[in-house]
Parts: structure tokens; C-alpha cells; sequence
């Protein structure tokens, strides 16, 4: 992106590319019929003793929830309509003044994945269902990452998600190493020493993530510590933003800036564009939906580019920095170099890119390129 900095160097402060919000799931190995019937014979029961068994089994789930909540002395509150939980665990945080641990228990009953027992010819067996149930959701406050949430199925096969902010650890890296900046919200307006802070950003992919993440899961799942014992959750990355921030000195060195930017992303951009934006080659077998579209917001507008689920938009925060922000939903659009089987013979070569978190490294490359090529 230096053509576009050295362009407009007299107005900017400084850059910072990291993650922002992202996603991961976790699965334990019970996520099909044949692996949960397994599972419930090993307990020495029937599989028409599956409802009985989970019931209890969830309910120990429940109780431990309002058991940390009661302990920490932290709200456990019940939602019976969808409201936009981080808004709630954040008033809280501020009225509080939570500044470490667990900040409140959420409960709602929502849909998940789970079983249910089918009956025909033969013996009953287990079926892949959707079904309600309570989904439990923890937020704390991370010496390391700042306010996040996990969230745990009250059903089998208790599948968990973390979310969290990549800015909020970023930030916290920099108080640690003693970097100056000025932030609002989950943007920086300003860094004393842009250079050393996008080093410690780079370093966030070479975290070891399945032993953080599953440290999360043993804190929100007691069966963990003696029914699941032994058992490990598979770790992926559902949903991961990496953002690029230009920092401007002021916000009318952005503002009319950012208005003829987004006049042209709007009206010039076309879908060969949105594709080679992404590392993509537009090609007549290509089966999917691209597309632009703009929108105003208080204080100011977004346009965003989606290639099927993944994506590219550009805002700007708080009137003085622009984002671009790369979103992939779907990793599989898009390639890793590893080993792999091709026609038999095991080879290193481009395979596409899977949702494990040992490819978190990828998504920042894939990421970062994206919104290099969108600035330029």
C-alpha cells in the first residue's frame, strides 16, 4: 500500500494492520451419530437411554454457570429476546468496573446442532437434529485480551465458541512494551511508534491457540474434568476480520478524502475488480454472487465488496481513520502451501485453505494482501 501513503503522506499519522474481531469454534470429537452412540454405549447404558443421560448431563452444564456466577458474585441474567449481548456485557463492565474476570453469564435459548432418537426398523439410533436449547454465554475481561465471550451449548456435543477482538490484545501488548497511543472504541487514533506495535501485531498468529482456546472450554465446561476426560476440542476459525487503519492527524485531513474514495469504491469497482482485490481471477465457471453495496451510518458510510461469504470493506472510524477490512467466512476460496496428497503421491503444493487454526498465519497473509490491493 505505499502508493497510496507516500501519496497522501502529509495527512497521515501512521499505519496498523492486525485482526479484529474473530471467531473460533470448537468441536469435540462426538459431532456425528455413529461417534455419540459410541459414547453412550462406553457409559454402559442404551441408546434409548440417550435422553435420560444428556438431560442430566446438561443440566450439570447449567448449574455450574449460575454456581461461577453466584461465586464471582457477577450477574447471571436470563434473555428472553434477542438483544445484542456484547452491548449488555459492556454496560455492565463500565458500571461495574470490571477490570478482570468474569463480567456477567448471559442465558438464551437458541438453536444448535445436536441429536435426537429416530425409531424404524431395528434398534433406535441417533440422527442429526436442530433443536432449541439453552446457550450459555460467559464473558470476562482477559489480562491478555480484553473483553471477550465464550459461548457453550447447553446439549451434546457441547460445541463452544470464543470471540474476541484482535485491537483489545493489541492494546494491551503495547501497555505491556510501554508504546504511547490514543484509542476510541476498538480503533487507534494514534501510535507513538507505528513500526514496533505492527510487530507485536504480526505476532498474534504464532500464538499457541489450541492450548489457549481449550484453557477457555475447561473453565465453561465441567464435564471436561471427568465425563469428557481425555477428550480434546478441535479448534477452527469460523469468522476472522483483519483490518488495516490509516491513521489521519485530523479528521478534515480524512473527511474529503474519504468522500471521493468512496463515490469511486462505489461506482468504479466492478466484480473483475472485487475478485483480483480478493487474489481471485474472474472465470466463467465461477458459481457464486459478487457485489457492491453502500450505506450511510451514523457519522459517517461503509462500502462493502463480498465474493460469496468472504469479503472486503472500507469505513472510517471515528472520522479519522480509514479502515479496510478483509472478512473470509469461507477459507476454502482461497490457498496454503503444506503437504498434502495429490493423485496418490504425497506432495507440498498449493492445496485450499481450511478452517484449523493452524492456518490463522494464511488468513492474515490472504488478509493483509487483500487490503494492500484495495489501497493501491
Amino acid at each position: 500500500m505505499q502508493r497510496f501513503i507516500e501519496k497522501h503522506q502529509a495527512r497521515i499519522a501512521g499505519v496498523i494492520s492486525c485482526f479484529d474481531r474473530i471467531l473460533f469454534k470448537g468441536h469435540l470429537p462426538l459431532g456425528y451419530p455413529g461417534a455419540m452412540e459410541c459414547f453412550i454405549s462406553r457409559q454402559g447404558l442404551r441408546i434409548k437411554d440417550f435422553g435420560r443421560f444428556v438431560c442430566q448431563q446438561s443440566e450439570r452444564i447449567k448449574q455450574h454457570a449460575r454456581t461461577m456466577a453466584q461465586r464471582a458474585k457477577r450477574p447471571y441474567i436470563h434473555l428472553n429476546s434477542p438483544v445484542r449481548k456484547e452491548n449488555i456485557a459492556q454496560s455492565i463492565c463500565r458500571k461495574d468496573q470490571v477490570t478482570e474476570g468474569l463480567v456477567c453469564i448471559l442465558a438464551a435459548v437458541e438453536t444448535c446442532h445436536s441429536f435426537k432418537l429416530a425409531y424404524g426398523d431395528g434398534r433406535p439410533r441417533l440422527v442429526f437434529a436442530r433443536r432449541k436449547c439453552l446457550c450459555l454465554y460467559f464473558y470476562f475481561v482477559d489480562r491478555e485480551f480484553g473483553l471477550l465471550h465464550v459461548r457453550i451449548t447447553s446439549w451434546f456435543p457441547f460445541m463452544i465458541q470464543v470471540c474476541l477482538n484482535g485491537h483489545d490484545w493489541l492494546a494491551r501488548k503495547m501497555d505491556r512494551h510501554g508504546i504511547g497511543y490514543r484509542r476510541l472504541d476498538n480503533a487507534f487514533l494514534s501510535i507513538d511508534d507505528p513500526a514496533r506495535a505492527q510487530r507485536l501485531a504480526d505476532a498474534f498468529v504464532r500464538k499457541n491457540w489450541p492450548r489457549v482456546l481449550s484453557a477457555f472450554a475447561c473453565r465453561v465446561n465441567p464435564l471436561m474434568k471427568d465425563l469428557l476426560s481425555g477428550m480434546d476440542y478441535y479448534w477452527v476459525t469460523q469468522q476472522a476480520e483483519y483490518a488495516t487503519d490509516i491513521m489521519f492527524k485530523n479528521p478534515a485531513a480524512l473527511a474529503g478524502l474519504y468522500d471521493r474514495l468512496l463515490k469511486h469504491a462505489t461506482c468504479c469497482l466492478s466484480a473483475e475488480d472485487v475478485m483480483t482485490f480478493l487474489g481471485r481471477k474472474l472465470h466463467p465457471s465461477f458459481a457464486g454472487e459478487i457485489g457492491n453495496d453502500c450505506r450511510r451510518r451514523w457519522p459517517g458510510a461503509r462500502v462493502r465488496h463480498r465474493m460469496k461469504e468472504n469479503g472486503i470493506k472500507m469505513y472510517d472510524k471515528h472520522g479519522c481513520v480509514l479502515r479496510v477490512e478483509t472478512t473470509i467466512n469461507r477459507p476454502g476460496e482461497f490457498k496454503v502451501r503444506r503437504r498434502g496428497i495429490r493423485k496418490g503421491q504425497r506432495i507440498t503444493a498449493w492445496f485450499p485453505m481450511a478452517k484449523g487454526v493452524a492456518n490463522l498465519y494464511r488468513y492474515a497473509e490472504v488478509s493483509w494482501a487483500a487490503n494492500r490491493r484495495y489501497l493501491d
